[in-house]
């Protein structure tokens, strides 16, 4: 019975959440149960390009590592701020929810090729943490019961953090870095003089992902509206 209790609580979790840890954990299990090597995973450009291997451009964001501290912090991170954001500013824009993701990480492969970064799914948090947290700015986060701050030094308070694990910042600033430029380009450049909006998600993710818009010109037809209640006759 708790069992399925909480497969029916994950059920409600929002569907690109749902689907991006699921996928994580389970790459992390296959790993773990040695059904996966992290060999098969990394980035790599020339087994990518030269070998064609290019599931490693998805894998590589889907592990954050073997399990242990690490692994259940990150991915705490991950499902609650991937969700916050899709259940948020998100809601209703599924097509554009993916669309960040894929634009964040063509970015981040394209900017890992100059710094060797082989897993990018740290990254990948640290750009969700930093959008929600610049669209959230009055927020205050209690930070593990340490700190308290408002929401825009939180991706700076997990890069500090990550640096105490003696993990590498750069992953992080890679992907605060991405962020910004997303954030950027959504969110500001378009609201300036001479602006417009730059990232404009594909159609067909439109009409894959986002459930069709009612046409508000729309007569229904007689035997389509709803019939009037009749009361039932007295006895």
């Amino acid at each position: 019975m708790a069992w399925q209790g909480l497969a029916a609580e994950f059920l409600q979790v929002p569907a690109v959440t749902r689907a991006y840890t699921a996928a994580c954990v389970l790459t992390t299990a296959a790993v773990q149960l040695e059904l996966l090597s992290p060999f098969q995973l990394y980035f790599n450009p020339h087994l990518v390009f030269r070998k064609f291997q290019v599931w490693r451009l998805v894998t590589n964001f889907l592990f954050f590592g073997p399990l242990g501290f690490s692994f259940f912090f990150n991915m705490l991170f991950v499902f609650r701020y991937c969700r916050m954001l899709e259940e948020g500013s998100f809601r209703g824009r599924t097509a554009d929810f993916v669309f960040m993701f894929l634009f964040g990480g063509v970015l981040m492969i394209l900017l890992g090729l100059l710094g060797s970064l082989f897993f990018l799914g740290q990254a990948l948090m640290a750009m969700l943490v930093y959008v929600w947290s610049r669209r959230s700015p009055g927020v205050r986060v209690n930070f593990f019961g340490l700190l308290t701050f408002q929401a825009p030094f939180l991706p700076w308070a997990l890069m500090g953090f990550s640096l105490l694990l003696g993990n590498s910042i750069l992953v992080d600033l890679l992907g605060i870095a991405v962020g910004h430029i997303y954030y950027f380009l959504e969110d500001v450049f378009p609201n300036q003089p001479g602006g417009k909006r730059l990232l404009l998600t594909p159609s067909f993710l439109k009409l894959l992902l986002d459930a069709p818009e009612e046409d508000p010109n729309y007569l229904p037809l007689p035997e389509e509206q709803p019939r009037p209640h009749q009361p039932h006759p007295q006895q």
